[in-house]
């Protein structure tokens, strides 16, 4: 779901400081935003959470639509951005906008419940990237992996405390493009060569056949969850006019070249290693120990940099509510006050991170009750009542079909979420070293 979107950041923060004047980013610029922000390092769990349990045809050809469902449902909120005359912003302001003030809420918490979500699997991967080195130079069982989460979870919450602004992470964004480009050429060469190497594979989908049933369905909800954010218009706000054509061109090339390096990680992991392919795909690669070092080392650092980017808007909230006016970022008492709030919030993400560090089953579930809502079910609707006099009873029935489809769709993929966690739980028990 998302980490060059990093580069979302400094692009955004600009917005917003001059939103009442103009936004001058070019399509090609967004692009590139949206491009890396679906090549975090949750790519590097694709192989083992959406080609694992639907296999070849059903992981090649799903993820082929859904990058094309993407597009569609994508391009319909990027068409409403100026919807009345005026141009939104936020999610939430267009929602609110078309709606009035109770879905204005209701979209801003599933925002934030979809962030929280994906903060959550990022520290469920910097925990598996430590894990994974120290794997390579100690492989005693001391320390299991709730040890490396909570180890993450502090090293997020330094920095969270340390960056008091998004315009103040500088460098760090650079650094994370480049992060990004060592795990994913890493995890390429060194899945392709043992892939050569290893004389036959299982492609089989493991499980009973009711097994099969909700592991599939959870794995539609990780289709999704791999090309959305659940943030198109406020990364929509950077761009210069004409600002829907721009975008749209932005989303063209994010869903057709940008979705290349995402799909050649997942398809040749699995290719691979098959059906043993675990949901972090460096822990099941052999190769040098530097470049296996490098590329977990690598993960690691460009999650904790990720969360912070998508942890951002509750810092915001937080500290627009509740922190101190004025004085420098640095001073004592906003020091102790963002240690307290943003240190609480990475607590909690924290802890529930080692109590259930199943990384599939958490996009499964982020999926379900908010990628499938905000990016589908709401993109749909929304613009079935906003272009209601444009639009021909078939075009009518079209979005109607795809409200309860995906409603249906995002329902029973909770419901298979929910039974992943509960069957690993019980599996596995809580604070598990899977």
């Amino acid at each position: 779901m998302l980490s060059l979107v990093i580069l979302m950041v400094p692009i955004q923060a600009k917005c917003y400081i001059l939103v009442t004047l103009v936004c001058i980013d070019s399509w090609f610029q967004v692009s590139f935003v949206l491009t890396t922000s679906i090549n975090s390092a949750y790519v590097l769990g694709y192989s083992g959470t959406v080609m694992v349990p639907l296999g070849w045809i059903g992981g090649v050809v799903g993820l082929l639509l859904a990058t094309a469902i993407s597009l569609y449902a994508n391009s319909l909120i990027a068409n409403l951005h100026e919807f009345g005359g005026k141009r939104h912003i936020r999610y939430r302001d267009l929602a609110g906008f078309i709606y009035g003030k109770k879905m204005y809420r209701v979209t801003w918490g599933l925002q934030y419940v979809n962030l929280f979500m994906i903060n959550c699997g990022f520290i469920i991967l910097a925990g598996s990237a430590l894990k994974a080195v120290y794997v390579l130079f100690r492989d005693d069982s001391v320390m299991k992996l709730p040890h490396f989460i909570a180890i993450a979870g502090v090293v997020c919450a330094i920095f969270a405390v340390g960056i008091p602004y998004l315009s103040a992470l500088g460098i760090w964004l650079g650094v994370s493009t480049i992060l990004s480009m060592i795990y994913i050429v890493v995890a390429i060469v060194l899945s392709f060569k043992d892939g050569v190497n290893k004389p036959s594979r299982d492609y089989t989908i493991q499980g009973s056949s009711v097994d099969k049933i909700f592991t599939i369905t959870g794995a539609a909800a990780n289709l999704v969850f791999a090309f959305n954010s659940g943030m198109l218009p406020e990364i929509q706000a950077t761009v210069k006019q004409p600002v829907v054509k721009n975008m749209m061109k932005a989303l063209y090339l994010q869903f057709t070249a940008g979705a290349l390096p995402l799909y050649a990680v997942t398809f040749i992991g699995y290719w691979a290693y098959g059906s043993s392919t675990s949901t972090y795909l460096m822990n099941s690669v052999t190769g040098p120990l530097w470049a296996k070092a490098l590329a977990n080392i690598s993960a690691f650092l460009q999650s904790v940099i990720s969360l912070h980017i998508f942890a951002s808007p509750t810092y915001e909230f937080m500290d627009t509510k509740y922190g101190t006016k004025g004085g420098s970022p640095l001073a004592l008492k906003n020091l102790l006050f963002r240690t307290a709030t943003r240190g609480s919030y990475i607590a909690v993400s924290t802890l529930l991170s080692a109590l259930l560090p199943f990384l599939g089953d958490f996009m499964s579930l982020t999926g379900a009750i908010s990628t499938f809502p905000l990016t589908f079910i709401l993109a749909n609707h929304m613009y079935l009542v906003a272009m209601d006099s444009e639009l021909s009873s078939v075009q009518k029935l079209w979005h109607w079909l795809n409200v309860c489809f995906f409603g249906l769709m995002s329902l029973a993929s909770a419901i298979a979420a929910v039974r992943l966690i509960s069957v690993d739980s019980k599996n596995f028990h809580v604070f598990a070293d899977v």
